[in-house]
């Protein structure tokens, strides 16, 4: 009966492990080591499956809604500016009004 209770090999290695560990750090810091290295063991893992099954962030693309609002938002600056936009592009009316714009800006050499 007494041969099955018995420690015996790795047993006493482990016990002994545990004994060093509180001997070096202090029963205070085994909490916190047992955190760190699960945190180190939960990026291990999560690098590990990222590297073994990489999913690329999709891109998000612009809604219709917010495409709307800032065409817009296009449409009105150029027909403040004067700017005429039937029949023109999204990239021909930013032209035009960036002309304008720096048209309207006074030059930096000429003092008056």
């Amino acid at each position: 009966m007494v041969d099955s209770v018995a420690i015996v090999g790795w047993e006493w290695i482990v016990i002994l492990a545990i004994l060093a560990v509180i001997m070096i750090w202090g029963p205070d810091k085994i909490p916190k080591l047992a955190r760190a290295l699960g945190q180190a063991r939960k990026e291990f893992e999560k690098a590990q499956k990222e590297f073994t099954n990489p999913t690329p962030e999709p891109e998000q693309a612009p809604t219709a809604e917010s495409k709307t609002a800032s065409d817009d938002y296009l449409i009105q600056t150029a027909k403040s500016l004067g700017i005429e936009t039937a029949g023109k592009t999204r990239e021909q009316i930013s032209k035009e009004i960036l002309e304008r714009a720096r048209a309207a800006q006074p030059q930096s050499g000429q003092q008056q």
